[in-house]
C-alpha cells in the first residue's frame, strides 16, 4: 500500500460515517492541507465537548460577520441547544430560549445562492443533468459548470451551498430575511433547506458532540426540556494565540483527497452522493 493510499484509508472512515474526521494520526504533505483563518474559526464550547465551525465569508458574508459579531461580544456564552431533533440538527443562539428570540441588532438578507468564481477552488463529484455537485474549502455546493462563467458579466455562476452533516445554517422565521443571532449545526443530511436557509460554514471537529446534544421530542418539533448549552463561544481570532486551536483542512484539489472520494465511491456504489465525503482535518493546540 502506497503512503497516500494508506492515508486515505485511515480517513476515510470518518468521512463516510458522516462525522467531521479527528485528527489525522499521518499527516500528508504539507501542500495537501490549509489552515483555517483565526477569524473564519468558531469555536463552541458545551459540557459534552468542542465544537469547531470554519466559517465560509465566500459564501455567506453577512452570516459570517453576524455570528462572528455576536460570538466575540459573548452573546452566544450560557444560551442553549433549544430545539434538537435527532439525525436532523441542534438549533441555539436565542437568549429566550423559545426559538423567538434574536439580538438587538437588525435582521439580515437570506444568503441562499451565492456567485463562484475560480477562485473558490470547486472540485466537482457529481454531475447532474441540472448542474455540478462538489466541494470548496469544507461546504458541499451545488453549482453550474465553469464554462458558464463565460456568459456572465462578472466572470461568475450560482452556486449554493448544501445542508449535509456539519453544516451550519442561519434560522429564520417564515420572513427569508429575518435572520439575527439564532443558527443550526446539522446531524444528518436534509435536502429540503437547500436554497430556503442561509449555509455559513461546516463542523470540521466535533460533529459527534452536536450529535450527542439532548435530543426534544419530534412531538414538539424537538423542544428540549433541561437543553445543553453553550458554555463559550468565540472566533479563534478574539482569543490570546496560546489559546487558539490550529486547524488544517484536507485541499479538495488534493489527490489525498482525491483518493478519499474513489474509495467512497466504491463503498457505496450508486448510493453516492456529495455528503457522503468532507475533507479531513488535523487540529493541534488549544
Amino acid at each position: 500500500m502506497s503512503f497516500r493510499t494508506a492515508i486515505a484509508a485511515t480517513l476515510l472512515t470518518a468521512a463516510l460515517a458522516g462525522a467531521a474526521p479527528a485528527v489525522a494520526q499521518t499527516a500528508a504533505p504539507n501542500a495537501e492541507w490549509r489552515t483555517v483563518a483565526p477569524e473564519n474559526l468558531l469555536i463552541i464550547d458545551t459540557a459534552k465537548g468542542r465544537v469547531l465551525v470554519e466559517l465560509e465569508p465566500r459564501i455567506a458574508p453577512l452570516s459570517v460577520e453576524r455570528v462572528r459579531t455576536l460570538a466575540d461580544q459573548g452573546f452566544y456564552d450560557g444560551l442553549t441547544f433549544h430545539r434538537v431533533l435527532a439525525g436532523f440538527m441542534a438549533q441555539t443562539g436565542d437568549p429566550e430560549g423559545t426559538g423567538a428570540g434574536g439580538s438587538t441588532l437588525p435582521d439580515i438578507d437570506g444568503e441562499f445562492q451565492f456567485r463562484r468564481g475560480r477562485d473558490l477552488g470547486f472540485v466537482n463529484l457529481v454531475t447532474s443533468p441540472t448542474g455540478q455537485l462538489g466541494v470548496a474549502g469544507s461546504m458541499p455546493i451545488f453549482t453550474q459548470p465553469d464554462a458558464q462563467m463565460m456568459v456572465t458579466a462578472d466572470f461568475k455562476t450560482a452556486g449554493q451551498a448544501l445542508f449535509c452533516p456539519g453544516v451550519a445554517g442561519m434560522a429564520r422565521n417564515q420572513d427569508p430575511h429575518s435572520a439575527n443571532s439564532q443558527f443550526f449545526l446539522m446531524s444528518g443530511s436534509n435536502d429540503s433547506l437547500n436554497g430556503l436557509y442561509a449555509p455559513f460554514g461546516r463542523v470540521v471537529a466535533g460533529l459527534d458532540v452536536v450529535q450527542a446534544l439532548k435530543p426534544g421530542p419530534e412531538a414538539v418539533n424537538g423542544r428540549v426540556t433541561d437543553p445543553d448549552i453553550m458554555t463559550r463561544a468565540r472566533t479563534a481570532a478574539s482569543l490570546p494565540e496560546r489559546e487558539r486551536p490550529v486547524v488544517r483542512v484536507m485541499n479538495p484539489t488534493s489527490p489525498a483527497f482525491a483518493a478519499l472520494v474513489e474509495q467512497a465511491r466504491t463503498e457505496r456504489g450508486a448510493r453516492f452522493t456529495v455528503c457522503d465525503v468532507q475533507p479531513p482535518v488535523q487540529v493541534t493546540g488549544g
